[in-house]
């Protein structure tokens, strides 16, 4: 039975590779669903990629100890069927379920969970070198993972850690197989196995990634047989195969074309308000930017309404600091940056700064950058118009993230960037801290340091009141919105379009792809 299907999801497989030769009325195989992805991913290990693009693969494949509730942000069990917190908030215990096993038919344990956060964190772990891990920061407050018994494991934090549960909850905390790791090595990326709904089939470089049904899967089996992950990196070229039948879903549908799927019945456009921030890292450490003066000025002279009613037709609102408005308890009542470039003029006159030249990186596509070439060219004309010198640098995704993950010292003065995250505390603990800098594993490429912010994110992050968290994370915004080590752009509103046989298809205000109740008639 199971050759008869490989046999059938081998011939499906191959139809799907066959589709972006065929002419418009080209059609995806019965049952398998092909999702157009802005981007080749990374790597299939949850542990070492940071962009949704890879996350949206993962979730199907792989499962974490809690995940959050459809629709929501909001906690509920997986992998693990219960849990208790000590009254000091610093020991998690969980329960996992029982007779869950991996794709390679391995048991899944407390010794696997413990595993899998050793492996991130332990710097003598024997698979440490399968890494780096650059989002092990959110578990950085765990001192410990303790084996109670085969399916209790116990998280010993350092502090209490508000957000925990949530970066459990994110892709960072998926749960890999360690017999799998411990057979594939560094090659673990090429080679996954996880819990999910769906396992991995192939991966064809700049093709397809393909996942198929799970028939051993502790819950219910997907409907599906397959899914197939075609990275389509120009969005024209995912339009058209929408249009021809190429694939079933796109995501990030261009503004442009919006309106074209809403008033096709053959289509169904999902949209999902969410927590998102679209910005440009200024480089604080050295060039025209190291002056607040100047990175103030570039603010003042971005048209940001510009941007998001006539670039993104109304798909975003104008972001006015690094925590999207999306985390509507934090208390915040600063207000974007004016478009003013009489005011940006007078600022760069103060900081004594005559046509100062920019560097500016500028990605083809990737994970909620929304529409970064035509952004791009936007936020240079509105600088060149106030008297800065700005020369685009343009780099594939994948590319791109390799040059500004390493810091921007000596390569360039701002590049754009997209965080879509689960909690106020994980965009600038990871980017806007002063311990995390390029060179200390974190994604602070701009430089930027502040005291007073790196106390804040402390304290916030350590707190169990919810209303006092808004009170510190308002602060931070404010601050840093002050400070203006990014060029503030845009918060978006995500969205994804799929042909009339899909049924089920569902966005997350998480930013993943659930794809487990998804049907295709």
């Amino acid at each position: 039975m199971k050759r008869l299907f490989r046999s059938a999801f081998a011939a499906a497989a191959l139809s799907v590779a066959m589709i972006a030769a065929q002419p418009a009325s080209a059609q995806t195989p019965p049952n398998v669903l092909v999702v157009g992805q802005i981007a080749e991913p990374k790597s299939l290990d949850p542990h070492t990629v940071t962009a949704t693009n890879d996350f949206r693969i993962l979730v199907n494949v792989y499962e974490g100890l809690v995940r959050f509730k459809d629709g929501t942000l909001e906690i509920e069990p997986a992998l693990a069927e219960s849990w208790d917190i000590s009254e000091d908030g610093k020991t998690y215990t969980f329960k996992l379920r029982q007779g869950v096993k991996f794709h390679d038919g391995s048991d899944f344990t407390a010794e696997a969970v413990k595993f899998n956060f050793d492996r991130m964190l332990k710097e003598d772990h024997p698979f440490y070198n399968t890494g780096p891990f650059p989002l092990s920061f959110n578990f950085a407050s765990v001192e410990a993972v303790n084996v109670i018994d085969s399916q209790t494991v116990e998280f010993k934090l350092s502090e209490a850690f508000a957000p925990f549960l949530s970066n459990l909850a994110y892709p960072t905390g998926l749960i890999v197989s360690p017999a799998a790791v411990e057979q594939h090595g560094a090659d673990y990326g090429r080679n996954p196995s996880g819990t999910g709904p769906f396992k991995f089939a192939e991966w064809l470089s700049n093709q397809r990634v393909v996942v198929e049904r799970n028939p051993d899967y502790w819950g219910e089996a997907p409907a599906l047989e397959a899914v197939v992950f075609r990275p389509v990196t120009d969005a024209n070229t995912r339009v058209a195969e929408m249009l021809s039948g190429g694939i079933d879903v796109m995501v990030e549908v261009p503004p442009d074309n919006l309106t074209t799927f809403q008033q096709d019945a053959a289509f169904s456009v999902a949209e999902q308000a969410g927590p998102h921030v679209w910005f440009g890292i200024l480089n604080t450490k050295s060039g025209p930017f190291a002056d607040k003066r100047v990175r103030q000025a570039a603010n003042y002279a971005v048209n940001k309404e510009t941007l998001v009613n006539d670039v993104l037709q109304g798909t975003a609102t104008v972001a006015a600091g690094p925590i999207p408005p999306a985390f509507n308890w934090v208390e915040s009542s600063v207000e974007p940056y004016a478009y003013d470039p009489e005011k940006a003029k007078a600022l760069l006159a103060e900081a004594g700064v005559e046509a100062p030249e920019l560097t500016f990186y500028v990605t083809e596509g990737g994970s909620g950058m929304l529409d970064p070439v035509t952004m791009g060219a936007a936020i240079q004309a509105d600088l060149q118009a106030v008297g800065f010198n700005v020369k685009i640098e343009t780099y594939e995704w994948n590319t791109f993230l390799g040059r500004v993950n390493q810091g921007l010292d000596g390569q360039a003065d701002m590049a754009e960037m997209a965080w879509m995250t689960n909690d106020p505390d994980t965009v600038p603990y990871l980017t806007l801290r002063s311990d995390a800098m390029p060179d200390k594993g974190g994604f602070n490429s701009g430089y930027y340091s502040n005291p007073e912010v790196d106390a804040l994110l402390e304290k916030a992050r350590t707190s169990t009141d919810q209303a006092e968290r808004g009170k510190l994370y308002a602060q931070v915004q404010q601050i840093v919105h002050d400070d203006a080590p990014w060029l503030f752009v845009a918060n978006w509103k995500q969205n994804a379009v799929t042909t009339a046989a899909v049924q089920g298809f569902k966005l997350q205000p998480s930013f993943l792809l659930n794809l487990h109740g998804v049907t295709k008639q």
